[in-house]
């Protein structure tokens, strides 16, 4: 088996995986609540199992379609990424103090996810023709567009949508060729804006607060991240046993969603949580390698970009649990309840697919890079610049040897 094939295997196992035993999960944090609300155990299952089958349909269209393809669609994506954003902030429906979700009858959708995916595509393609050498071409246009969604997702207001683009662009320029001195710059300064946006805002404040201190309003503002601590202690080293935790029953909230790793350990102790970090570690480690062989630029910082994407956004959650960073709100990749996220990370899969098939096969047609020459330039499989001067010089002597039989003696 091609080193290629085993890794799209495996990330096919773990991505499965992580989705199977995150309906075991929803199950199993929400089926005391479901059945107390509506006489329905498994309603939340049902909706989950949905989304699931959604996903993987997406998943298997965007394998089979070529990825370059979705480089054409780059500004497409974030054209209407832009408009569901603006559409979010009117219209959208308010939940828990945020706007973040558009009702589709009985479904929810929540653009910030495919903001995601499309400022991945976006930035990739932008990337892949033009590499940033200062301050002032990395602003403009990249820095001014991802700044202009990020203002919009404050606005719903989302930070953990936010962080997690800014980590994901931070990563796809370091890949894709940025110097580390101006990278270093623009990423200074973003910080330095979320701080302000943490700062300036009351609850963001208090969570961050609560982070530092969470004993010490541990029935206020700290008082979701004890409930995690609590539970994540109780589990031991083999849990309580599935299905036995005591915090999802209305002590540890939004058990089913940003929280559902504290349930884990309750459940299924140390190894439990070890065991779902371990699977995102092999799934990052899967994806960058498919990355590293990815011949076409394009396809490269796509790859880098969507495993950032969904490794950063695990991160970045079983940080906020653990107690290790603030809460963001961030659910945990295929684990965590919800549709919209559970569908776009399994169509980022899907993508991540299809560069494993064909992104080390042939190079793709791309305008090069050096601003002194602007022709594009297209490389053959198979075919070398050694082979190519070779051949050249063969051409030249058997010209000049023809011209001296001409010329006799």
């Amino acid at each position: 088996m091609k080193r290629a094939q085993l890794e799209a295997h495996i990330l096919v196992l773990v991505t499965l995986g992580l989705v199977a035993f995150g309906l075991v999960m929803v199950y199993s944090a929400t089926s005391a609540p479901a059945a107390l609300r509506n006489g329905d155990p498994i309603s939340y299952l049902k909706r989950q199992a949905v989304y699931a089958l959604v996903g993987v349909g997406l998943l298997l269209v965007l394998y089979r379609m070529s990825y370059r393809a979705l480089r054409q669609l780059a500004p497409t994506l974030v054209a209407v990424a832009l408009v569901l954003c603006l559409a979010v902030l009117v219209v959208g429906t308010e939940v828990n103090g945020a706007r973040r979700w558009l009702m589709l009858g009985p479904a929810a959708f929540q653009p910030s996810e495919l903001t995601k995916l499309a400022l991945a595509v976006w930035t990739a393609a932008y990337l892949a023709r033009k590499t940033p050498r200062d301050l002032r071409s990395l602003a403009r246009p990249l820095g001014l567009l991802v700044g202009l969604f990020c203002v919009l997702l404050l606005l719903e207001p989302d930070l953990g949508t936010t962080i997690t683009i800014v980590l994901m662009v931070v990563l796809m320029a370091a890949v894709g060729g940025v110097p580390p001195r101006v990278l270093a710059v623009g990423a200074t300064i973003a910080i330095t804006l979320g701080l302000l946006a943490i700062w300036f805002e009351p609850y963001r404040r208090a969570r961050l607060f609560s982070f530092l201190h969470p004993w010490h309003d541990a029935q206020g503002s700290g008082f979701q991240t004890v409930q995690a601590m609590i539970g994540l202690g109780s589990g031991g080293l083999f849990g309580v046993g599935l299905g036995q935790s005591v915090e999802k029953l209305f002590y540890l909230p939004e058990a089913h969603t940003d929280m559902i790793l504290a349930v884990i350990g309750e459940e299924l102790g140390l190894l439990g949580t070890a065991a779902v970090i371990a699977a995102f570690a092999a799934f990052a480690w899967t994806a960058l390698s498919i990355a590293l062989a990815c011949r076409d630029p394009f396809g490269k910082n796509l790859a880098v970009g969507l495993t950032a994407l969904i490794c950063g956004q695990a991160a970045i959650n079983l940080a906020a649990v653990l107690g290790l960073a603030p809460l963001t709100g961030i659910p945990l990749p295929f684990i965590s309840y919800g549709g919209s996220n559970l569908v776009i990370a399994l169509g980022s899969v899907g993508v991540l697919l299809n560069i494993a098939a064909n992104g080390s096969r042939e190079r793709a047609p791309l305008r090069d890079r050096d601003r002194r020459d602007r022709r594009p330039r297209v490389a053959v499989a198979g075919s070398g610049g050694g082979a190519d001067r070779a051949r050249r010089a063969r051409d030249v002597r058997r010209v000049a040897r023809s011209r001296r039989s001409a010329a006799g003696p």
